[in-house]
């Protein structure tokens, strides 16, 4: 492989590894990639996704699978304060959307999802199911919906306030344009 092909396929491998981490699954994306990968070279789809496999092992010192295996092994045996740090994580979702900067509910969302799953090496889908399930266990109701009024409440007006303010900033200079037209 020349070094172009060698650096393609390292991104490539870091981009499935996310998707294992985030869903827990690769042989969509991998089959994607492949055949872009594939498209300007010398080789078939097949041979490209054997290319990645093998920079995947080779980069991360296991398979695609035995890393996806891992990850649901660790679901499986979660200690007991798993589903405590699942609430915390869950109410912090809250205080992120409040706080300002401000931002909306499938951020907070995803960046508390993105501290769980990595502080008990699990899903980024599982972290988020914990998080549910805590939440609607301890609260009564719906995490996402829950979160969705916050963002009506805390960042909707902000973002609402921010997009007048840049209309505004935006108007005399088209008032400009269109009078020497």
């Amino acid at each position: 492989m020349t070094e172009s092909q060698v650096k393609e396929a390292v991104v490539i491998v870091d981009i499935l590894h996310a998707e294992i981490h985030n869903s827990g699954s690769f042989i969509e994306k991998l089959t994607d990639y492949a055949h872009a990968f594939a498209r300007n070279e010398r080789f078939d789809a097949m041979r490209a996704e054997k290319i990645i496999r093998d920079v995947y092992i080779a980069t991360r010192g296991q398979s695609m699978n035995q890393t996806r295996e891992g990850l649901a092994a660790a679901k499986d045996n979660l200690p007991v304060i798993a589903k405590t740090r699942a609430l915390d994580c869950a109410k912090s979702i809250g205080a992120l959307i409040e706080a300002a900067p401000t931002q909306p509910v499938y951020k907070a969302y995803d960046r508390a999802a993105v501290t769980l799953s990595a502080e008990f090496g699990i899903t980024q889908v599982a972290a988020k199911e914990m998080m549910q399930e805590a939440f609607k266990q301890h609260h009564g109701k719906e995490l996402y919906a829950h979160g969705k009024a916050l963002e009506e409440k805390f960042h909707t007006p902000v973002r609402e306030a921010a997009r007048q303010a840049q209309n505004a900033e935006q108007q005399p200079a088209r008032s400009q344009a269109q009078s020497y037209s």
